[in-house]
């Protein structure tokens, strides 16, 4: 490609942990071979679209302060050609093999659907071609089902019935575009499939549409052989008051009581799961004890804050326990780590793109050779499994298979047991001997 966009920026390198050069990586070094595989191929870094390229650094208390110099040309098409040029002029010197996109992200919305699915081509069309130059991949598409004031009362689970329509033709041309570039997942955000009042609301027909919905997506997705991962991403609240994919939890009770367990995973992310209560690590220790752990949106949020600040994550300690059950859960299969973070809103330079992907990618990069570090020692997984060892054997093993009841307990804890004996759960020694790594 011919650089125009960034002139004075030359491809990040990696220049190894003692570099004090902030364009240049400190931890990650994607050709380095980590069990026959480059580190590229094992984390799988994307770019989120809507965030680096379409964000303006608005926020509720103010308009846009970003404005990029790449925003010009004759027509709303052609100023999206434009931007997917600095797009992937991005993406090549910052060395990620993937980007994610919503359809509103990459292509202007028409005055009709027809329209919007006209724009939509022309835009594919340019997008497939930087593809080839740059062999950058689609990790995902997904349609934009919460921005247009016709989705202001959701869309699968809208109560009009035209707009759960118009829903549906929309993620049908998400879906044939996701193909079109090779994407190898399809992620499922329902940014206002929920509710603010239950005085004019019929929750279970709206979670039966929203069910309907997603089957409707499984059925052609087989009619035009699209391979890729259906992923669906939690999130608790905002802009929803109570959104119905509030968890991993939940969302695991809802597809299997749908059906649609054998046909989805979960795409997680780290401010969604602070905003529900939770840790980033206890959602992907749900998703991968359920067998559903699929993709990560990588970000975190502002804890003094109640809302979704997506801001790029730097935290080694968070990281690295969810890199932990991320290796131990098995990987995320086609999916990935997609930085769905924007910059902040005084960030306005181009350059600061680099500054905070290249601190994320290291951040994320160094917590994935940790956990290997941790997990190679051993000595977290001895002290589980020393701690669950009374399950290996004797009653303890009878319990977990169900081959004993209350009847035969209440005897053995009366005639031979007794009184348990209680041992400690050596939470600070654990989290001193974490230490030992994160700080080495």
């Amino acid at each position: 490609m011919k650089s125009s966009h960034f002139p004075k920026i030359k491809a990040i390198a990696y220049e190894g942990r003692d570099s004090k050069d902030p364009l240049a990586f400190r931890h990650y070094n994607p050709a380095e071979l980590i069990d026959g595989k480059p580190l590229r191929d094992h984390l799988r870094f994307s770019i989120a679209y809507w965030h680096s390229f379409r964000g303006v650094g608005a926020d509720p208390f103010g308009p846009g302060t970003i404005v990029r110099p790449w925003e010009k040309g004759r027509d709303p098409v052609s100023i999206a050609k434009t931007r997917m040029d600095a797009a992937f002029e991005f993406f090549t010197k910052i060395q990620a093999p993937f980007y994610a996109f919503h359809d509103r992200d990459i292509a202007p919305e028409g005055r009709s659907l027809a329209e919007s699915n006209r724009n939509l081509d022309k835009v594919v069309a340019h997008a497939k071609q930087l593809q080839k130059a740059t062999g950058v991949k689609l990790l995902w598409g997904t349609a934009n089902l919460f921005s247009n004031p016709r989705y202001m009362c959701g869309a699968a689970t809208n109560p009009d019935a035209h707009v759960f329509a118009y829903a549906a033709a929309q993620v049908k041309k998400a879906l044939e575009v996701t193909q079109a570039l090779g994407g190898e997942n399809y992620v499922f955000w329902g940014g206002r499939e929920g509710y603010e009042t239950l005085l004019n609301t019929n929750l279970k027909r709206e979670q039966d549409h929203l069910a309907a919905f997603l089957h409707m997506a499984v059925d052609y997705a087989k009619e035009i052989g699209f391979k890729g991962q259906f992923l669906i991403e939690p999130k608790p609240k905002e802009p929803t008051k109570h959104q119905y994919d509030f968890d991993v939890a939940s969302g695991i009770a809802f597809l299997r009581t749908y059906g649609l367990e054998k046909h989805f995973k979960f795409n997680i992310e780290t401010n969604h799961a602070t905003l529900a209560g939770h840790t980033f690590q206890h959602e992907i220790e749900v998703a991968a004890a359920a067998g559903l752990l699929g993709s990560i949106d990588a970000n975190s949020g502002d804890l003094l804050l109640g809302w979704d600040t997506d801001q790029f994550n730097t935290d080694i300690k968070e990281l690295t326990l969810a890199m932990l059950s991320i290796l131990r859960g098995g990987g995320l299969g086609s999916g990935g780590f997609n930085f769905d973070a924007k910059l902040r809103r005084a960030s306005i330079d181009p350059v600061d793109l680099f500054y905070a992907h290249i601190g994320g990618m290291d951040a994320y990069a160094l917590a994935f050779k940790l956990a290997r570090r941790i997990l190679a020692d051993g000595q977290f997984e001895k002290f589980v499994a020393d701690r669950y060892a009374s399950y290996d054997q004797g009653y303890g093993r009878d319990i977990e298979k169900r081959k004993i009841g209350f009847r035969g307990l209440e005897k053995l804890v009366i005639k031979d047991l007794g009184e348990p004996k209680p041992r400690s759960g050596r939470q600070e020694y654990l989290e001193a001997l974490l230490n030992t790594y994160l700080h080495a």
